[in-house]
């Protein structure tokens, strides 16, 4: 069952372009000049109940436009979207109760006061249960490892800890929908690791639905077996993490290690990504890897040999890079029509 429909769903907003020096200034009093930003260009997406589903994009490809429209922060410009049955810009209380957002990037707790304080603020706002919610409480608390933290000011913790108070917040009120942006940003290894960890657990326990965004190829891959890749507002690719290589990449990795003493010529073997003889590694596309293979063994004396896929967080930049150079082609287009027109 989808928890989650949008269909068509876009959000442009009109720019004033502000010129720079007195006299353009000055003329812009007059004769102002906008440009049509396009944050999400027609998205379509179905998830459904108890997915974990990661969200990628470069940055200002429309990810956290699309988080804020399913949280109903902000309005759509068209297109619709229901979020377990309700139309999120609505906001109305029913929904609000049943889903949260935490964004890597905003506090939601009360920077001078214990955590605890806050959490006392949200049980009143969400109307909860005093035992539940200290329930609640003690049990996330304990998961995180956070328990002797929770008298001590905000301002006094350290970021990854904050990430984790900032989680419980989030999750008092036992959500059914989660969207996390950019929960990890900033953390160390350890602490990135340790949300990780709280967050599979939880949502393989509780089922609840998660939508991810995130940097960290690593969260992706501890926590999400489905990806969305969004890019210039619009869904590039909607599948498993594996089938990102297979559609995007063209390339292969040859590891080649030759036998002692034996030192040929790359230039046949294609890109040369490191050297440290005996050992090489070269880039191949995919179609050029049987030849490349049989002409290298008959005509070297190769100790050893290993195929491989690039690296996943490389695959995923090349894509980042080439969608972010059209979506700024189409961005400079759109600039020009709209000067034109104002």
């Amino acid at each position: 069952m989808s928890i989650i429909e949008v269909r068509n769903l876009t959000k442009s907003y009109r720019v004033y372009k502000k010129r720079e020096g007195l006299a353009d200034s000055i003329r812009g009093l007059f004769h102002r000049e906008y440009s049509e930003v396009e944050a999400v260009r027609g998205i379509d997406l179905n998830v459904e109940q108890g997915e974990f589903v990661a969200f990628l994009g470069p940055n200002g490809a429309g990810k956290t436009t699309t988080l804020k429209l399913l949280s109903g922060v902000i309005n759509p410009t068209s297109g619709t979207a229901e979020v377990m049955g309700f139309v999120p810009w609505q906001r109305k209380n029913e929904y609000r109760r049943r889903f949260a957002l935490v964004m890597g990037q905003k506090n939601q707790l009360w920077w001078d006061l214990p955590a605890q304080e806050s959490y006392r603020l949200h049980q009143q706002i969400y109307g909860l249960d005093r035992e539940q919610a200290q329930a609640t409480l003690n049990e996330l608390s304990d998961l995180l490892d956070v328990t002797r933290l929770l008298s001590q000011p905000v301002r006094e913790l350290s970021l990854g800890e904050r990430m984790k108070m900032e989680l419980i917040a989030a999750m008092l009120h036992s959500p059914e929908v989660l969207f996390l942006d950019e929960p990890t940003i900033g953390l160390d290894v350890i602490a990135q690791h340790n949300i990780q960890k709280f967050l599979r657990y939880y949502q393989e326990k509780r089922k609840i639905t998660i939508l991810l965004t995130s940097h960290y190829m690593k969260d992706v891959a501890a926590l999400c077996k489905r990806v969305v890749i969004v890019a210039g507002g619009r869904i590039e690719y909607d599948g498993s993490l594996a089938g990102i290589i297979d559609k995007f990449s063209g390339s292969k990795i040859i590891t080649l290690q030759f036998a002692d003493g034996h030192r040929p010529s790359l230039a046949a073997f294609g890109e040369v990504l490191d050297e440290n003889w005996p050992k090489v590694r070269v880039r191949v596309s995919r179609a050029d890897v049987p030849r490349v293979l049989a002409e290298t063994l008959r005509d070297n004396p190769i100790e050893d040999v290993s195929v491989e896929d690039p690296p996943l967080e490389d695959v995923i930049a090349d894509l980042f890079r080439e969608s972010s150079e059209r979506s700024e082609g189409e961005r400079s287009k759109s600039e020009a029509s709209s000067t034109a027109r104002y």
